[in-house]
């Protein structure tokens, strides 16, 4: 076990008790601070580290570097200290002790978590660890071990067919992700998120795409705004919740608030992938769906990839779709956009997501294929992807040149466009809504 209090008294006790009697659990290495802790849990010396809840720098970041050091935090915190052990419990550390507690609990709850951890291995990412991104390392991920808010829902599981049910209690979580070629993944997800709202659902919109975010320009809001950035600098500092991510979003419509992304791509190290649960956590709390346009590259960069301490561009995506309660894989209705999406549904199953996929063709229209391209496309998916669209969305480049230019919402501008009918259908099978108000009208 390895230490780190920056002198607090109950670890020269517990150090002190552990020398004099029988107990499962030895003090390898004394850390005077957060840096030194991170660099000896690097070199395997320690399974578990016992760090003070108030110790500085100890956030999600250096939490998730612990895990990809296969080191199991466990944070200290004095007793009834409620705000603290929530703060911690937020930035991912599963177990706390009291700093009171005599020696025999600190034994039992270190041993208990080292254990947990090794019968769940596979279960908690660790985005500081490209292999572990990339679902290389261990087991598929399983939903044992992650908190309620983050476990997918027994309906969106079982989501197969045309309609999704909606489901009571924590925010859902949607993914809107593509391969690379620009197939309108910020099309879909703000069409879609105007549309869950207007159905009367609260829905939050979130640009998480770290190399080229385009909602805030989209939708005419100022993309200087603090947004995710600044969202994911209070999870950091478990400092975030459902009230603080509020202030931080805009509100476009009495149900629709958006939260804005990067203006500079250069900035992609403050959108932080440890950071990324926590901010879903604030909004699942504040909207019944949150709507992520998240980025297309699932790859880690070759150059970082032997410094797993190293900062991942992409592993903010991988957390989005490790997050996610259903993902809307989005390509475009031609020849090589089909082709891409094809490839990028096989690299999607290949990061080990969990979520359930469905597929959606976009800017369909005649001319490129013979036909109508949702029929003609959905034997060669098919027989490629194993799958069938799920819908298909027409290009309606008029109604969208007009709302980019305007700066508004598409159902604003043109009402009555085929691809704001078209979202209007996703919406509604996405939520449920659609398909019990068709019930209704047959049986009447």
């Amino acid at each position: 076990m390895l230490t780190a209090a920056a002198g607090a008294t109950w670890e020269a006790e517990l150090v002190a008790s552990l020398g004099h009697g029988a107990h499962p659990i030895s003090v390898s290495r004394r850390c005077v601070d957060v840096v030194d802790l991170l660099a000896v849990a690097a070199t395997g010396q320690g399974q578990a580290a016992l760090v003070a809840a108030d110790l500085r720098r100890f956030d999600s970041d250096a939490v998730d570097r612990l895990w990809a050091a296969e080191v199991v935090p466990v944070a200290v915190v004095d007793r009834d200290d409620v705000v603290t052990t929530s703060h911690v419990r937020a930035s991912g550390v599963g177990y706390t002790v009291p700093s009171d507690a005599p020696p025999e609990v600190f034994s039992s709850v270190v041993v208990a978590a080292v254990a947990e951890a090794r019968g769940t291995r596979g279960a908690r990412r660790a985005f500081a660890n490209p292999l572990e991104c990339l679902g290389a390392v261990g087991e598929q991920r399983s939903d044992r071990g992650l908190p309620a808010a983050n476990r997918p829902s027994a309906a969106l599981r079982r989501a197969s067919g045309p309609e999704l049910a909606a489901v009571n209690g924590p925010g859902q979580v949607i993914a809107i992700w593509g391969p690379t070629g620009a197939p309108g993944r910020t099309t879909v997800a703000t069409g879609l998120a105007d549309e869950i709202a207007r159905l009367g659902q609260g829905a939050l919109l979130v640009d998480a795409d770290v190399y080229g975010g385009t909602v805030a320009a989209v939708l005419g809001l100022l993309d200087e705004s603090p947004g995710l950035a600044a969202a994911c600098r209070s999870a950091v500092a478990a400092r975030l919740d459902a009230a603080g991510l509020a202030a931080l979003c805009w509100q476009v419509r009495p149900a629709l608030r958006v939260l804005t992304g990067i203006p500079l791509a250069h900035r992609w190290p403050e959108v932080r992938a440890s950071a990324i649960p926590a901010v879903f956590a604030a909004g699942r709390s504040l909207a019944p769906y949150t709507v992520v346009d998240c980025g297309f590259a699932l790859e880690t960069d070759e150059e970082l990839a032997f410094d797993s301490l190293a900062p991942r561009r992409n592993g903010a995506t991988l957390a989005v779709l490790d997050s996610a309660d259903l993902v809307v894989a989005v390509g475009s209705a031609d020849p090589i956009g089909v082709q891409r999406l094809i490839r990028g549904l096989a690299e999607l199953r290949d990061t080990g997501v969990a979520a359930p996929v469905r597929v959606v063709l976009n800017k369909a229209r005649p001319g490129v294929i013979r036909g109508d391209p949702g029929r003609a496309l959905e034997p060669l998916l098919s027989r490629l992807a194993g799958r069938p669209p799920d819908a298909v969305l027409p290009d309606d480049r008029d109604a969208l040149d007009a709302a980019t230019a305007a700066g508004r919402l598409l159902a604003e501008v043109r009402a009555a466009s085929p691809l704001r009918r078209a979202l209007v259908s996703l919406a509604g099978s996405v939520t449920g809504i659609e398909g019990v108000a068709a019930r209704h009208r047959r049986a009447r």
